[in-house]
């Protein structure tokens, strides 16, 4: 007898595998730094991810066509400003062409002089570590130099090409069951 298999194929186009991969959730960054004459940039990005404790690394994937990401990379820092559920406007601005996306954007120095977005959930400074090609894309791995404090809000999320909310009641699951989760940092903070 011939073991079932779900329904699948291998023939698809980018719109099929975009529309599959949005069934993944995430959350939405900002990726800034400073250009040669030290004005800000940044462009938003939610390929990003903790990547390792020790040491403290992370990654984010810039698309090559990106005019943004050459800035970056020539500067050598930058900081991810980690969005909250209120900066869908913040989102936007980023993710839009166009050359002044600071003009409506309030914005603090990090401690080496980089953006980091007000009210937003967290952001953490880094050097870059390395790049390596990702197709159409670039992935950039990051140390993590400085963290900033942390707010305690819910995330912007993306889901299936627009925005998501988290409206839930929260359910703990046994620790073990987290060990492997980089993120997680324990006790009852999923509460």
């Amino acid at each position: 007898m011939t073991p079932h298999s779900p329904y699948g194929t291998d023939e698809f186009d980018s719109r099929q595998f975009r529309t599959a991969m949005g069934q993944f959730c995430t959350g939405v960054t900002v990726i800034t730094s400073l250009d040669a004459d030290d004005n800000p940039v940044g462009f938003a990005c939610q390929s990003f991810a903790a990547l390792s404790l020790d040491p403290p690394l992370v990654l984010f994937c810039a698309q090559r066509t990106s005019r943004t990401w050459p800035v970056i990379e020539q500067r050598g820092t930058f900081c991810v400003n980690i969005l909250s559920n209120r900066q869908q406007d913040v989102s936007a601005t980023f993710g839009a062409p166009g050359s002044d996306k600071f003009k409506s954007i309030s914005w603090d120095a990090s401690p080496a002089g980089l953006p980091v977005l007000r009210n937003n959930l967290t952001w953490v400074e880094c050097s870059v570590e390395s790049v390596a090609d990702g197709g159409d894309h670039w992935i950039v791995v990051g140390r993590a130099l400085t963290l900033g404090d942390v707010l305690q809000d819910k995330p912007l999320l993306f889901y299936r090409g627009g925005y998501l909310s988290t409206e839930h009641p929260r359910v703990t699951p046994a620790q073990t069951e987290l060990d492997n989760f980089l993120t997680w940092n324990g006790g009852d903070t999923w509460l």
